[in-house]
């Protein structure tokens, strides 16, 4: 096998999606939407209603899935927490910036900077980041 793009070996698995579940789908398909400036690939009902929207991430599904109401509630994750804790975008420098104005627009508050990274919360709490860091390979 042989690198392909971005350093993963030719026919390697790449990411396909990210699911998020919620109690509100359109609601926060919206806020993303917005926020990342994207459209709608699909949407998903059953005999309940809205079931999913699907956002295009140029060619990464993010999925925004409808929870079912029993889920427990999960405690707010803060720093590095055990599996999945955040989801973070690329941008550059200006795209960051764009992103925290339209965060900000959406109601969502920048928690904290780093040198390259803005951390914040969507509507339902779960830790989003934008970064301008590029990885080197």
């Amino acid at each position: 096998m042989t690198p392909g793009l971005g350093g993963a070996l030719a026919g390697a698995p790449s990411l396909h999606h990210v699911a998020v579940g919620t109690r509100d789908v359109e609601a926060l398909a919206a806020f993303y939407t917005r926020l990342l400036q994207t459209s709608e690939c699909k949407r998903h009902t059953d005999v309940a209603g809205l079931r999913s929207i699907w956002l295009d991430l140029s060619g990464t599904l993010l999925m925004i899935e409808r929870a079912e109401l029993a889920s427990p509630p999960r405690a707010r994750v803060e720093g590095v927490a055990l599996g999945a804790f955040l989801i973070a975008f690329r941008a550059d420098a200006a795209g960051r910036r764009a992103f925290e104005q339209r965060a900000q627009e959406l109601g969502a508050s920048i928690e904290s900077r780093s040198t390259f990274t803005s951390y914040l919360r969507d509507p339902d709490g779960n830790r989003i980041a934008v970064s301008e860091y590029e990885v080197s390979t």
